[in-house]
């Protein structure tokens, strides 16, 4: 994919400035993130056409990001998270590929305006030789010379080999430790990771309407425009104007996203969190994922559902309780697993946590879907459990000596218990290889 992007007028392309954007840009740490790319042109751009002043939040959230010229960045903070990764690959460009830049560019906290810095190294090379040994010339006894020069390149060589071990130290530092299947497969240092938590608003405009709603009408916004959703009444309209532009998810994919950077480490700058709303197919193109919440309130978990064998289903929206059908049931399962009828209540819900490939197959796709948002939480918990993934490797038949570097596809069915909104224990039911 390109990553040409031609200035308006006023920012010149012969501008040194915006040619190191260019090389920026084009470097590996930019290339899996389009988004990232887009907002540091962006803010270069404006910056360079002196209207650095107007770079705020707000501002690249409604131009940029195309939110509504009304939306709020106390409850919508995709900007915030967006320049915090833009900050990271900028520091990353810099100490790896840019480190020989003559000029920084770096975006200060609290700030969306980015600011270029002259780096100012010290001379170096036959020039400072040469500055060190004139004062040696005039010396009167000369035959001192070849030992004070081999002085001199006795430090010099110290000096180098000490930055080389110490280089290696930080890498090494920096190096992150192996980690356990089946996040080996979703956490790499090649891909970034896109963590795209539930719309809370979704599964409310769902039930108000009555209507099973649909990844298309997701992305047209069609289900916040719903006829059946404006007939809630003139008293209940500022409720739906709320749901149609803000930005609420739940705690369990709060907990969830919490686990996975944790689990992360040193990779978790490979990590970025996105709203379902803010996603575009193209994000899901050579890049790792992780999808949290069901068919409900994250629509973009359909895109795997005809690879599955354990699909949700819902009778009536808002008035019948989730279940997970079961397509092909092996000797002791059941048709199907019927979770709670409403979150927060006592009882057992389901849960399934599938590992497929990405639709470019070069990465992979996490989803973690619970019937309600106890099933959800407790997927995570159940992953984020070393005893809980041996069994799942052993009820998959992957032996402790496996060769873990070939990717391996599954799907799992847990049941949790629940009390008082929280789940409290996890049980494997069921598992499927996806070949």
């Amino acid at each position: 994919m390109s990553t040409s992007h031609q200035p308006a007028m006023g920012a010149r392309p012969t501008d040194e400035r915006w040619q190191l954007v260019q090389r920026i840009v084009s470097s590996a740490s930019f290339q899996k993130s389009t988004r990232l790319r887009e907002l540091l042109h962006y803010v270069v751009e404006q910056t360079l056409l002196g209207n650095a002043h107007e770079l705020t939040e707000h501002h690249i959230g409604s131009l940029l990001f195309h939110k509504p010229s009304d939306y709020t960045t106390l409850e919508d903070s995709s900007v915030r998270v967006h320049v915090r990764q833009l900050r990271l690959k900028l520091h990353e460009y810099f100490d790896e590929e840019g480190r020989n830049e003559p000029v920084i560019l770096e975006i200060p906290k609290g700030s969306y305006a980015p600011v270029f810095r002259a780096v100012h190294k010290a001379d170096s090379g036959p020039a400072a030789l040469e500055s060190l040994a004139t004062p040696v010339l005039a010396w009167r006894h000369r035959t001192m010379l070849p030992w004070i020069l081999c002085g001199i390149l006795t430090v010099v060589c110290a000096v180098l080999v000490y930055g080389v071990i110490t280089h290696r130290t930080a890498s090494a530092a920096r190096a992150p430790s192996a980690l356990p299947w089946p996040f080996s497969q979703i956490f790499d240092a090649k891909h970034q990771t896109i963590i795209v938590v539930a719309d809370s608003n979704y599964g409310m405009a769902r039930i108000l309407a009555g209507q099973t709603g649909s990844l298309d009408q997701y992305l047209r916004r069609e289900f916040l425009r719903s006829l059946e959703v404006a007939k809630v009444g003139a008293a209940d309209a500022r409720l739906s104007e709320y749901i149609s532009n803000s930005t609420l998810t739940s705690f369990a994919d709060v907990a969830n996203v919490a686990s996975l950077y944790k689990i992360a480490g040193p990779l978790e700058t490979q990590l970025l969190v996105r709203y379902p709303r803010d996603l575009r197919m193209r994000d899901l193109d050579h890049n790792n994922c992780v999808l949290i919440g069901s068919p409900g309130s994250n629509p973009w978990v359909t895109l795997l559902q005809d690879k599955l064998n354990f699909r949700e289903s819902e009778s009536v929206v808002g008035k019948s309780a989730k279940v997970f059908v079961n397509k092909s049931p092996l000797p002791g399962e059941q048709p199907q697993y019927e979770g709670l009828r409403w979150t927060g209540t006592m009882g057992e819900d389901y849960a399934t946590i599938s590992l497929l490939p990405n639709g470019t197959h070069d990465g992979s796709v996490l989803a973690l879907q619970g019937l309600q948002q106890e099933g959800t939480e407790a997927a995570g918990q159940f992953l984020a459990d070393e005893q809980n993934r041996r069994q799942l490797m052993s009820t998959l038949g992957i032996s402790a000596t496996a060769d873990l570097s070939q990717n391996i596809w599954f799907e799992a069915l847990i049941r949790s218990r629940t009390v008082s909104g929280a789940p409290n224990s996890t049980t494997l039911v069921a598992v499927r290889r996806i070949r």
